[in-house]
């Protein structure tokens, strides 16, 4: 996604938990018109400092210093090309920690547990056939209707590397049908650093 710039109902909203698009202002964002430029922003209000570090870097933790802005966010821009491996370098009171970025788009493959910078404008679409089943939806969850939610780890569920949705799918829906679970609740459905 591309970056946009926060503006006060942004802050507003994320103060409140309101925000229902964080994930548009926090995280990585490509910037447009600047090839390899990233925006970065991470809440981390209790932080004394936060520097973006990564193998464009050589993990440096002051080569890429944020500034904090309104409620605690920290913001800053990097130069790297899309594939970079991140974390931010937050400072506090207990040291410094390298965190993964709670907002990121992408992930490397365990064990790493770098977050990726990834611009998903126009690289990762994903054309929906379920028309037919979204149509009729509502009379499957109305309200005197019995419903029974299987809650799965995809990680845990399937544990064959890597992870494969398309794969998962079919084996997935099977046994939900055959233990007459009306629903399934995938967790996580993004990228995430850890699978155990």
């Amino acid at each position: 996604m591309r970056a946009r710039l926060a503006n006060d109902s942004d802050w507003a909203g994320w103060a409140s938990g309101t925000h229902d698009a964080a994930y548009e202002v926090l995280g990585a964002h490509a910037v447009p018109d600047q090839p390899d430029v990233w925006e970065l922003r991470v809440w981390a209000p209790n932080a004394l400092a936060v520097s973006v570090v990564g193998d464009f870097n050589g993990w440096n933790g002051s080569a890429d210093a944020m500034e904090r802005g309104p409620g605690g966010v920290w913001a800053g821009r990097v130069g790297a090309p899309q594939g970079s491996r991140y974390k931010f370098r937050i400072s506090s009171d207990a040291g410094w920690h390298d965190k993964a970025d709670p907002f990121a788009f992408h992930t490397e493959e365990p064990p790493g547990t770098a977050s990726v910078l990834w611009d998903l404008d126009g690289t990762d679409t994903h054309t929906w056939g379920d028309a037919e089943w979204m149509a009729g939806r509502g009379a499957h969850q109305a309200l005197d209707r019995p419903m029974s939610v299987y809650e799965v780890h995809v990680g845990s569920w399937d544990r064959r590397e890597p992870v494969n949705y398309r794969r998962l799918g079919p084996v997935l829906a099977e046994y939900a049908v055959a233990h007459g679970f009306t629903h399934v609740e995938l967790m996580p459905v993004m990228e995430h650093p850890f699978y155990g």
